[in-house]
C-alpha cells in the first residue's frame, strides 16, 4: 500500500477518509454518498449506520424519558460505549481491517446497501 516515498496512493487515502466519516455520526451519509460502491467502505458504512441507529434512538429515548433522572448514568455509560466503539472502528479503518464491532458489529448486515 505504501509508496516508495512512503505516501499511500491517493485512492488508499480516499477510502481510508470515508471510512474514518463512516464511524463519524451523521457523516456516514458522506461516505455512503461518495464511496457506496467499494466494498471496504461499505463494510464500515454499514458498522458505522449500527453505531448512527444506536445513537438516534438513545437520543429520542432521553428526549421521552429525560424527568427519569435515575436512568442518565446508564445513558451516559451507552454514550461512552458508542464512543468507543466509533474509536475502535476508526482504528480498524486506519489499519485496513474489516473486523465487525464486538457486541454490535453483526447488526451491520441488517442495513441493505
Amino acid at each position: 500500500m505504501d509508496q516508495p516515498n512512503g505516501m499511500m496512493p491517493p485512492a488508499a487515502q480516499k477510502n481510508t477518509l470515508m471510512g474514518i466519516l463512516c464511524y463519524l455520526g451523521p457523516l456516514v451519509i458522506v461516505s455512503y454518498l461518495a464511496a457506496k460502491d467499494d466494498p471496504f467502505v461499505k463494510f464500515h458504512i454499514r458498522q458505522g449506520l449500527v453505531l448512527f441507529a444506536i445513537e438516534v434512538i438513545l437520543w429520542i429515548l432521553t428526549s421521552f424519558f429525560w424527568q427519569l433522572y435515575m436512568l442518565w448514568p446508564l445513558y451516559d455509560l451507552i454514550d461512552l460505549a458508542l464512543f468507543v466503539l466509533s474509536v475502535l472502528g476508526i482504528v480498524n479503518v486506519v489499519q485496513g481491517k474489516e473486523t465487525p464491532l464486538p457486541l454490535v458489529g453483526s447488526w451491520g448486515n441488517s442495513f441493505p446497501l
